[in-house]
């Protein structure tokens, strides 16, 4: 999947008990939108405070400018703790494992890799590098971790190629290694529900470790470096949202475990090119169009390993998603290689039959999702009826659909999308949703037994904001998170109905820098170039720095114009315009003192929105987004009349980085110059489950060129280029292979065309690492510089 690698999208945290409010409360009302025409040119500080400078190296140095946060946070199974990572104070690309006892504990430290290597140095495979970089995880040290069973006693993670725990006493946590064998790492470990087992896959093998005697056994065989079990292969990992492939029932006695066969998919060699050295990994990659791996599905006996296959339809491309239902029924989501139809089979566990339960389909595709549970206190045809989201009305809302008929009914009719569920007690259910068209985002209740069902939002939300939660096992307590524009997110334990007192998630306070540099961003109207559509925008107004830059100043003189540095995702499933924390907010406001002016926008296609804006992609990469991009570039100044419209850069990373490309690439462009990171330029290139999604196959059945593959392609554009581009790409980039911005570099060459590149020895394709991260901006600060600023 291309990613948002810069700018991070989270959410949320509630300053009171819950108990329910009206979805309609003013507290979360959208505020009305701004006047059509912007005035203000320009932030400055008061003169007896002047607002400090905010180098680049600050912005990448320790400690984080938005504090040491807690992150992958979660609520023990049974509510009693809260766990995280957190960055080390030595280090804040050393993740340490911490948890915090509930309801009156003190968040402690529970274990670091320090304590465990003994001066070591951290080991990681291959694999188990791709691994991480699917899950957009950068750092080091302890990288995930799990609860193990359902008691609250232990915590499971692998460190440095072997599996440990990390069990909590009543003298403290106590650290165990459990294998001893780091050349071959054990891989996506989880336990039974009674925490007596762990399974993981060792040399593609499932294998079931008893935790009481600490003797391990495995369970299937075959495996070997194209046949494994028990894993996700890349484009579940990468395109599906499934990083896992066998599931525990809930008593221990069976597996639902995925084979994959990776013979027939085409090999792709990444030559990972570093300073003292080149070294040659070969990577199975299914380009669109191309066989993709053959993954087929058992259910096991947990004892003995006896295998009963579970045949699958002959339409069956993908397997997304896998489980157990709570009476032992093992189930499966398949996806259809064209991705518009998706069907929830449940398995027999004796005997590997399947039966359809339901079936989602869409003309253009169905967005896969974790909005799939059961509801013990509705019974529907003698069983709990299922929790299920669907888009079929237009716009994501969550239905009920009765276990054995199939048959569907609505549960929430909220006037915005349902971003997704967060837990259910088995009658009450807790959600995300979004407010604000997309731009901001709150948590809902509803009571799936009542038959109103009315939706209400949880009280402690605010307009121009995003809350988010976690939940534990039974829905009683939520681990709220929130944030809005340049306020980092913050953290609270409630409990749901309000009974016991809001418990803060303490993280190191944020430089108080930002405070001074979190203005309200401008809410700008634009129309997408179908002339219909509303598109979010914001727009970032230039800061007058105590030492202002000779841009600064001549932009303050006079009210001058001012330059302007673009920034859009374009690509499905992301969203750069939002009331949340970004990231990249130390970049925008460093940019910001330089005297740009920064304007994000989200076209035609992006998330957050009802259906027909998602589905604007459909055979139209290179098209759609563009075009509103030059549309709404165009209408800036008309808003904002001190921008300079001949002085527009773009930055863009990933599919971002794509439309920074072909932004330029382009006789009509409206930009002086682009900055694209890690760009995909032909889409032929490009992995089987993202790019037929959107564009379909490469050929059509005549063998002939698919037009949307041609439409999309930059490197064809190559002699369009005619203004300053810079081009940037890890070595390492095992998601936008190197190939694609080596492709572009030939063609531009080819056609004597001169142009700019920052290429990052070893680097993947989030070129991780606060140096590197640091070398990034400041390349592309120098490149605006000189391509952007008055001579």
């Amino acid at each position: 999947m291309l990613s948002l690698p810069v700018l991070c999208v989270v959410a949320v945290v509630a300053a009171a008990p819950l108990a329910p409010a009206t979805a309609s409360s003013s507290s979360t009302s959208p505020a009305p939108s701004p006047a059509a025409t912007a005035t203000p040119t320009s932030t400055s500080s008061s003169t007896s405070t002047p607002m400090p400078a905010l180098p680049l190296e600050r912005v990448f140095a320790d400690p984080p400018l938005d504090g040491r946060r807690p992150l992958q946070a979660q609520l023990s199974p049974g509510g009693r703790w809260v766990s995280f990572l957190k960055p080390s104070v030595a280090d804040s690309e050393v993740l340490e494992l911490w948890g915090q006892p509930l309801p009156t504990g003190a968040p402690r430290r529970l274990v670091s890799a320090a304590d465990l290597l003994n001066g070591a140095a951290q080991k990681l495979t291959e694999a188990e590098k791709m691994a991480l970089e699917r899950k957009r995880i950068s750092q080091r040290g302890i990288t995930g971790y799990a609860w193990c069973g359902d008691d609250d006693g232990a915590l499971l993670f692998p460190l440095s190629g072997d599996l440990y725990a990390a069990r909590l006493t009543d003298k403290g946590p106590v650290a165990a290694r459990l294998t001893k064998d780091d050349d071959v790492p054990e891989q996506d470990p989880a336990c039974t529900a009674d925490g007596r087992q762990v399974a993981y896959v060792k040399k593609g093998e499932l294998v079931v470790h008893d935790l009481t005697t600490n003797k391990a056994r495995t369970l299937t065989k075959g495996g070997s470096a194209t046949r494994f079990h028990g894993l996700a292969e890349f484009i579940a990992g990468e395109e599906l949202g499934r990083f896992r492939g066998f599931w525990w029932s809930k008593d221990a006695a069976r597996l639902l475990v995925l084979t994959v066969d990776e013979r027939g998919v085409g090999e792709k060699t990444r030559a990972q090119i570093f300073a003292d050295r080149t070294e040659l990994t070969t990577q199975r990659y299914p380009a669109a169009g191309e066989q993709n791996a053959v993954v087929t599905a058992a259910v096991l006996d947990a004892k003995t390993g006896k295998a009963t296959p579970v045949p699958l339809p002959p339409q069956a491309e993908y397997v997304a998603r896998g489980g157990f239902f709570a009476d032992g029924a093992p189930w499966l989501q398949v996806l259809t290689r064209d991705q518009t139809q998706l069907t929830l089979l449940e398995v027999d566990p004796r005997t590997g039959t399947t039966r359809v339960v339901l079936r989602e389909t869409d003309d253009a595709w169905v967005e896969l999702h974790d909005d799939l549970d059961e509801l013990k206190g509705v019974p529907l045809s003698g069983k709990p009826a299922l929790l299920w989201s669907s888009e079929s009305s237009g716009r994501k809302q969550l239905v009920l659909v009765d276990r054995v008929t199939g048959a569907r009914a609505p549960l929430t009719t909220l006037p915005e999308a349902v971003d997704g569920v967060v837990c259910t007690d088995g009658r009450r259910v807790v959600l995300q949703a979004f407010r604000e068209r997309g731009r901001a985002g709150d948590l809902f209740v509803v009571d799936a037994g009542d038959p109103q069902r009315p939706t209400t939002a949880l009280p402690g939300g605010r307009a121009h904001a995003t809350r988010g939660a976690v939940a534990d096992r039974g829905c009683r307590r939520l681990l709220l998170t929130s944030s809005s524009w340049g306020t980092p997110p913050s953290s609270l334990i409630v409990d749901v109905d309000g009974r016991e007192p809001v418990v803060p998630v303490p993280g190191d306070p944020p430089d108080p820098l930002l405070a001074r540099l979190a203005d309200a961003p401008l809410e700008i109207d634009i129309v997408a170039a179908d002339g219909v559509t509303s598109l979010n925008a914001f727009y970032l107004p230039p800061i007058l720095s105590p030492s202002p830059t000779p841009s600064t100043a001549a932009s303050a003189a006079g009210g001058a114009k001012h330059p302007v540095i673009v920034h859009a995702y374009g690509g499905p499933t992301g969203a750069v315009v939002g009331h949340r924390w970004a990231r990249q907010f130390g970049v925008f406001s460093h940019w910001r003192q330089r005297g740009y002016g920064v304007f994000l926008v989200d076209t035609r296609g992006m998330a957050h929105r009802d259906r027909a804006f998602t589905r604007a992609h459909k055979h139209a990469f290179g098209k759609v987004e563009v075009d509103d991009l030059f549309a709404a570039v165009r209408q800036l100044p008309q808003r904002v009349p001190s921008v300079d419209a001949r002085r527009l850069g773009f930055f863009g990373w990933s599919y971002g980085g794509t439309v920074a490309a072909r932004a330029v690439l382009d006789d009509d462009s409206p930009f002086a110059a682009a900055v694209a990171v890690a760009p995909v330029t032909d889409w032929t290139l490009y992995d089987t489950a993202y790019t037929e999604r959107y564009l379909g196959l490469p050929q059509r059945p005549d063998g002939t060129p698919s037009p949307s593959y041609t439409q999309a392609n930059l490197v064809a554009r190559a002699a369009k280029l005619s203004r300053p581009l810079l081009l940037v790409h890890g070595t390492a980039d095992d998601n936008v292979l190197f190939e694609h911005s080596l492709r572009l570099i030939e063609a531009l060459q080819n056609e004597g065309k001169v142009f700019d590149t920052a290429i990052y020895p070893g680097k993947a394709h989030g070129i991780a690492g606060k140096k590197a991260q640091l070398h990034v901006y400041k390349s592309t600060t120098a490149f605006f510089d000189e391509h952007l600023r008055p001579r």
